[in-house]
């Protein structure tokens, strides 16, 4: 092992320290009513702020009783099952101009889409050899922290970095949505190269071209790719693009931002956010897991097989050990996820175009009896619905995205959401974002050194 990695018994007695001396009872967390993840019992979320930018619904008041319903998602008002069917059904691409209206706040004419999509693609560039002086020279396992890496180096090429002002941050922001999926794909290509030893290309992005479009393009070593896997590859980021300002990666940019900070540090703080499996690399965990289903199930059709496996899933006799179903289960939603629904149906039909249909009957055999097996198992407050986690991953596979690019696609996709939410707050707020936390610790004498007792921990 590397010495640098090596965790010595020194620091397992250290630690030991911490734990012994770090745990809060959770009585405490009840006697002082803190809510644990700023959510009650029934997930419901502390009011933290105010936004203007989307809405999730999962229930209603009616008659005086709040009421579970299927889930909805609404971008600025619009409802994003119209948004995806409207550009859907008009035959354009959605990321640009779902990026204008979650940004601007309304729609686009014509004109304002074709003005705004050119000025991102010439905003699709890096600096003169920043992919040879950045990215190369540091490949990474890791691509969420190549891309924090490589979002945190270009402040020190921009002469403005610290400008807050909103003309400057909007330009900050749209420059940063252009160029995370080249970041993000060429650190890949780096890693491939220099640490799997396999053939480097570096394939520059066309201005014309739809940012699924071009994360296909630099991707791929022929720059090939059907209209029907960048569409649906486009309305994969659409859905990813914005969740609300309570969701973990935008709820830290509200904070970070709130310090004065500038833009890159910002984004950058977001990208660590999302990085974690809680959060962004769910999908990643689904994939996964249903590699092993694969192995473990011989019969794809047998509900019996698939359902064992499940229950072990539950039990924690398989995979990760950690008695959950990847893909299953929302922190606001119960009936439905509506991302879900709407995604469901086009990777079917991107499955039955590339040759996966079958696979694709096994992940929704796997969405059905998931949901019986859950409930059967488990006391839980509120419904339990397959989420967008569950077929992004399947999706990714069968666009042939490596694992490591799974949550950088995310973030690909939420710089949108992050860029709205921060403007927003620069906008309407002049306060720093700090909340209360409660001391438990007893007040405590001062024992001078050579009066103190020893305390070791043994560690087992």
């Amino acid at each position: 092992m590397n010495e640098y990695s090596l965790v010595t018994p020194q620091i397992e007695e250290l630690a030991a320290k911490c734990m012994e001396h770090g745990q809060i009872p959770n009585s405490l967390y009840e006697q002082q009513q803190v809510l644990r993840g700023l959510r009650d019992v029934n997930g419901k979320g502390v009011r933290a702020g105010l936004t203007d930018i989307s809405t999730i619904n999962s229930s209603k008041m009616i008659d005086g009783k709040l009421v579970p319903i299927d889930g909805e998602l609404l971008y600025r008002g619009y409802d994003i099952k119209d948004l995806v069917r409207g550009f859907m059904e008009e035959e354009r691409f959605g990321f640009e101009e779902i990026a204008y209206l979650l940004i601007f706040g309304r729609l686009p004419l014509e004109q304002e889409l074709a003005d705004f999509s050119a000025l991102l693609g010439s905003y699709r560039t890096l600096p003169t050899n920043f992919v040879r002086d950045v990215i190369m020279k540091a490949p990474g396992n890791d691509m969420m922290n190549t891309l924090q890496r490589g979002v945190l180096t270009l402040y020190s090429y921009d002469d403005r970095a610290d400008d807050t002002s909103i003309p400057n941050v909007l330009r900050q922001c749209l420059q940063l949505i252009s160029t995370v999926p080249m970041l993000a794909v060429y650190g890949y290509q780096s890693y491939r190269h220099y640490i799997e030893g396999k053939s480097l290309y570096i394939h520059s992005p066309r201005p014309e071209l739809s940012t699924a479009e071009n994360i296909l393009r630099i991707l791929r070593p022929n720059k090939r790719y059907t209209q029907l896997e960048a569409r649906v590859l486009d309305v994969a980021l659409v859905l990813h693009m914005e969740h609300g300002g309570g969701n973990n990666s935008t709820f830290t940019n509200h904070v970070v931002t709130s310090s004065g900070t500038d833009t890159y540090s910002a984004m950058a703080a977001s990208l660590g956010s999302l990085k974690g499996p809680k959060h962004g690399g769910a999908n990643v965990r689904v994939v996964r897991m249903m590699d092993e289903l694969k192995k473990e199930v011989r019969d794809w059709k047998d509900d019996d097989e698939i359902r064992a496996y499940l229950l072990k899933l539950l039990n924690k006799e398989a995979f990760d050990r950690s008695g959950l179903i990847y893909g299953m289960g929302h922190a606001v939603y119960s009936i439905s996820d509506p991302r879900a629904q709407i995604f469901k149906g086009y990777v079917s039909n991107l499955a039955l175009e590339q040759g996966y249909a079958d696979e694709f009957n096994l992940y929704d055999r796997v969405e059905e009896l998931a949901m019986e097996a859950i409930a059967q198992k488990r006391h839980i407050y509120k419904g339990v619905s397959v989420n967008i986690d569950f077929y992004s991953g399947f999706m990714y596979r069968i666009l042939k995205l490596p694992d490591q690019l799974f949550t950088p696609m995310f973030a690909v996709a939420r710089m949108v959401g992050w860029s709205a939410h921060r403007i927003e707050e620069l906008i309407n707020c002049d306060k720093i974002i700090r909340p209360a936390y409660i001391s438990v610790a007893p007040d405590k004498i001062y024992v001078p050194m050579d009066k103190r007792v020893s305390t070791k921990v043994i560690v087992q």
